[in-house]
């Protein structure tokens, strides 16, 4: 049984590019269904991403992390490809990153930026990703060259057991981590990384979006290493404590007294403080331990990718029979999922809560 492949597009005012992103991942995986997530668009992205061929779905909550939390509730698939709809990344590798997905197999194959054209990656956006990636480095140990890189592929059993809690632009770092955190099998790949076309506008603010992915940097620490965290606040209030303390054990010793009371019983609430806090983290521990076996059970409950698709890619004999064969099959399942899709949209009204 061959497997199924998914494309999710995330857009927000993409109608420049979008239709070309959906052209090329049509063309490199001629056996995939090509979702376009349209998320609060006022242009013409829908119309757009229709016209080159694709299933468009709504979310109406702003921010990438909502669109990726929509789409890995909805779609299933052996293999879900995510790719920004701005054409900066070269959706025509999408086959390689397939490929390497299910020849690893691995959970996730990454899609780590090459830089081909000048004002592609504006110096603070490098500046701020090496800086993020670095810290995410030092905190969880890996080896990931790009860590907020939006193309990417997974398997089933990594996108049924990630929680999708990011709103906006830290969805990526919020991958990385879950990668890190079940120690899950990652590769690279390095793709072309271009300026956007005519016409298109970042959606990237360098300064919100780094603080912000900053901050789900640190509150992913305090979560996931609470242990680590909580040891070096207790190290930073035991320090203030003993500071606080030696002038008072100091004129005890030379003289049998305290004549600095408060500052001895200071000194001692904080010494307090700062073993409760040591405790908490070690109970933390504990605590997230089972939450990672959990996730691990979960991730764990669905197949590993274990086949490649490398024939349905070919031109000639086998290959090609077999790319006519699924390419058919992929448009009956458009065919079929778009006439749903109409008769949802005019039998009853969708939430915006839904998924």
């Amino acid at each position: 049984m061959e497997p199924t492949i998914a494309c999710v597009v995330p857009c927000h005012n993409e109608e420049a590019a979008v239709g070309k992103v959906v052209r090329d991942l049509r063309a490199a995986l001629p056996e995939s269904i090509v979702y376009v997530y349209d998320n609060a668009s006022t242009d013409r992205t829908v119309e757009v991403a229709r016209a080159a061929g694709a299933i468009v779905r709504q979310e109406p909550r702003k921010g990438k992390g909502n669109v990726i939390r929509r789409a890995f509730a909805d779609v299933a698939a052996d293999a879900l490809l995510i790719i920004d709809g701005d054409d900066t990344y070269d959706a025509s590798r999408a086959r390689d990153l397939v490929n390497l997905l299910f020849d690893g197999p691995y959970d996730q194959v990454v899609g780590a930026r090459r830089v081909t054209d000048d004002g592609a990656y504006r110096t603070g956006h490098a500046a701020g990703n090496k800086l993020l990636t670095g810290a995410v480095r030092s905190l969880f140990g890996n080896d990931v060259t790009d860590m907020l890189s939006g193309y990417r592929v997974f398997s089933q059993r990594f996108v049924k057991s990630f929680p999708a809690l990011a709103r906006e632009f830290e969805t990526e770092t919020e991958m990385t981590i879950h990668a890190l955190h079940l120690r899950l099998p990652t590769a690279e790949v390095a793709v072309d990384y271009r300026v956007r076309p005519a016409g298109g506008e970042s959606k990237l603010r360098t300064y919100r979006d780094g603080w912000r992915i900053l901050r789900v940097i640190l509150d992913l620490a305090r979560r996931e290493r609470p242990s680590l965290v909580h040891t070096v606040i207790a190290g930073v209030l035991a320090l203030v404590s003993v500071v606080l303390g030696i002038p008072v054990i100091a004129d005890f010793v030379r003289t049998g007294t305290v004549p600095r009371l408060p500052t001895a019983v200071l000194a001692a609430a904080i010494m307090t403080i700062a073993t409760l806090v040591l405790l908490v983290g070690y109970i933390l521990e504990s605590l997230m331990h089972m939450r990672q076996e959990q996730t691990r059970l979960v991730h764990l409950s669905y197949p590993a990718p274990a086949y490649s698709p490398r024939l349905t890619a070919r031109g000639a004999g086998i290959g090609a029979v077999s790319g006519r064969k699924t390419a058919a099959s992929r448009r009956n399942a458009i065919a079929l999922d778009a006439e749903q899709h109409r008769d949802l949209e005019q039998g009853q009204e969708v939430s915006p809560s839904d998924g």
